[in-house]
């Protein structure tokens, strides 16, 4: 673990957060806690996320759990990455060890904001592109937010909290040419559900926060063409950040960000299952053969 040293910046820092609406609010939904433990905070949404908490919550310890130290300088963020490989069971459970020995050394009270966010996607009929790149995705997307939950749920107990498990709007469909990972994101979003109602006064809640398409390197993680998918994106990452806090503060067990997948949601939830994949399979199957055709 390492702490990100924050150095000066040329440019005026979070600049994309600069007419970040209702400001008091978007703090006030953070100002109970006393730290925040993220997954995935090295680029996309959990990047904006961390860098939206040094806006409006400069005192929080933001520790970050990824492959990768997060490419962020913000005098004014305590930030602290945590390098791990969330494929790898044994790397979290080491993980975890040291990250309640921080906790208890720098923020010894409290509540805790934990952040299941890291997750990766794939495009192309099962089991394309690679059977063990499948594999790891469900170790990320399933295996490892439950695993991460399982471990520090004591802790946010003793102190109370918030779990924010970051699913999709792909979890309502069944989507084929992406049938893993829309199942791996309904898996999230209903196992939130589930363990919000067994939290039930304990003093942690769960949340399932399901952005729509957003404009991060996910869609090139996933084997996707960028100029498919202009048009398509519905947010930016800043913008789902903005959400997902509103959506901490909101006190409800699930959000979805963006009028426009709140809309398609609304509707699709609707409609039998298997009329549901019949039509996202039409729509991503001719999404599909214009990416193998060019």
């Amino acid at each position: 673990m390492v702490w990100v040293e924050p150095e000066p910046v040329s440019t005026p820092a979070l600049t994309k957060f600069a007419a970040v609406p209702d400001v008091s609010s978007l703090s006030e939904a953070l100002s109970s806690f006393s730290s925040v433990v993220i997954t995935g905070g090295s680029s996309g949404i959990g990047k904006s996320f961390i860098k939206l908490c040094g806006k409006l919550h400069p005192e929080l310890i933001v520790c970050n759990l990824s492959r990768r130290a997060p490419d962020i300088n913000l005098v004014q963020l305590k930030l602290r990455h945590f390098g791990c490989d969330l494929s790898q069971s044994v790397e979290i459970s080491k993980v975890v060890s040291e990250l309640e020995t921080f906790l208890t050394r720098e923020a010894p009270s409290g509540r805790i904001l934990l952040i299941n966010n890291s997750g990766f996607g794939t495009f192309g009929p099962f089991p394309q592109p690679a059977l063990s790149e499948t594999l790891t995705m469900i170790d990320v997307n399933v295996r490892a937010v439950a695993h991460l939950t399982g471990l520090l749920l004591p802790l946010l107990k003793a102190r109370g909290g918030v779990i924010v498990n970051v699913a999709s709007t792909a979890a309502f469909l069944p989507v084929a040419y992406s049938a893993v990972y829309a199942a791996s994101k309904a898996f999230v979003l209903h196992w939130s559900l589930a363990l919000n109602e067994e939290l039930r006064g304990s003093g942690v809640r769960a949340l399932a926060f399901c952005p729509g398409t957003t404009k991060t390197a996910f869609f090139e993680r996933a084997g996707v063409r960028a100029a498919a998918m202009e048009g398509r994106v519905t947010q930016t990452s800043e913008e789902v950040a903005i959400a997902m806090v509103r959506a901490i503060g909101s006190g409800r067990a699930q959000a979805i960000s963006g009028f426009t997948s709140r809309l398609l949601m609304g509707f699709s939830a609707r409609l039998p299952k298997p009329l549901a994949a019949r039509l996202a399979g039409k729509v991503t199957g001719r999404f599909w053969r214009r990416q193998v055709n060019g």
